[in-house]
């Protein structure tokens, strides 16, 4: 399916379109969401465009959103209380989510649930139904904050949301961050969308390359949606962790241990001598992961009429496959702009 582009993005530059839009949402939001039809009033506004998982994409502060989880957004900039003791697990999506979901919950759980056992919860529950994302209403029938505020401390919770995004007061929490080679990181995203609407809606890959490179992918840019998470962990390292899922996946047990210490959950030195940080990642591996019946049918969450299988979330998790995707030159394209939109930030993907 070709990217299509709509009347709207046509207009002008999203600089030019949306300021005025900005300035409505930010004043309504400083209410307090009295009026959520008129928020979706203002979200209509933005510059719109589709070719992504059968929905329309709109911007707002140079990202591309779908409209009910800019709405989501909205609430949470407003609304949430972020607590000191909160855990964030950050990516851009189809980075290492999942398996960053699965070693945090089982690093941060040892103590409850013990290794090795039939009755841990990575055994019959899929990952994304352990951690829930900040911006995605996990219970349809009831209001998305009401829902993170029912939640005990320390809370451990998911998002794709860039970090501006974020109410300010997100500075006490802990975020982790893992960003992903980013040929590979489109290799997944286009498998994943294709797998999700269905083959008589598939997006051909020159398309699908077109739009990434163009930065137009969900929650897109993909190089500034790094940027973001990066320079802030470089000011900040104390609170938040950068990895690369590259590294994690050439040295899991020693990410596994650092990710243990960030956490405020170090393994003692009779864990390390026990082998627990290598049972962390035997357990959480792609092999067991894919394997277990509880992530090959059914769906891991819903979310606005849109539900997204277990097993779409198990595809491949190697370094690399992109070669066997997309030709040399077309890698040279995600190569060139990422080197174009990273150079000197010291961000290297």
């Amino acid at each position: 399916m070709a990217a299509q582009q709509s009347k709207e993005e046509g207009k002008g530059s999203p600089t030019d379109t949306t300021a005025s839009s900005y300035d409505e949402l930010a004043a309504i939001s400083s209410e307090s969401q009295q009026d959520i039809d008129n928020v979706a009033a203002l979200v209509s506004k933005l510059p719109t465009r589709h070719g992504w998982l059968l929905q329309s994409f709109v911007l707002y502060k140079n990202y591309w959103i779908t409209p009910l989880i800019l709405q989501s957004i909205m609430r949470i900039q407003t609304s949430f209380k972020p607590r000191h003791d909160d855990i964030i697990l950050a990516s851009n999506p189809k980075c290492g989510t999942t398996w960053m979901k699965a070693l945090a919950f089982t690093i941060t759980n040892r103590s409850r649930y013990e290794l090795g056992t039939s009755n841990h919860p990575l055994l019959s529950r899929h990952p994304q139904e352990l951690i829930p994302f900040v911006e995605v209403r996990h219970d349809t029938n009831g209001d998305l904050i009401n829902y993170l505020d029912t939640l005990p401390s320390p809370r451990l919770l998911a998002t794709h949301m860039p970090l501006s995004m974020f109410p300010e007061s997100i500075s006490g929490s802990r975020i982790v961050y893992v960003c992903r080679e980013p040929k590979d990181a489109f290799v997944s995203l286009w498998n994943f969308a294709n797998k999700t609407t269905g083959k008589e809606h598939n997006i051909d890959l020159e398309s699908g390359l077109d739009m990434f490179i163009q930065g137009f992918s969900p929650y897109g840019p993909f190089w500034e949606h790094c940027l973001e998470y990066w320079r802030q962990s470089i000011s900040s390292p104390d609170r938040i962790l950068f990895l690369k899922y590259e590294d994690m996946m050439s040295e899991p047990v020693k990410h596994v241990i650092m990710l243990a210490m960030f956490l405020g959950v170090p393994f003692s030195a009779k864990e390390e001598e026990d082998g627990v940080p290598e049972d962390v990642v035997r357990l959480c591996s792609f092999e067991k992961l894919s394997n277990l019946h509880a992530n090959q049918s059914g769906e891991a969450f819903r979310t606005h009429n849109m539900g997204f299988d277990k097993s779409a979330f198990f595809r491949k998790g190697v370094v690399g496959d992109w070669v066997n995707h997309m030709s040399e030159e077309m890698g040279r394209k995600i190569d060139c702009i990422m080197e174009e939109k990273l150079r000197g930030s010291g961000l290297v993907l």
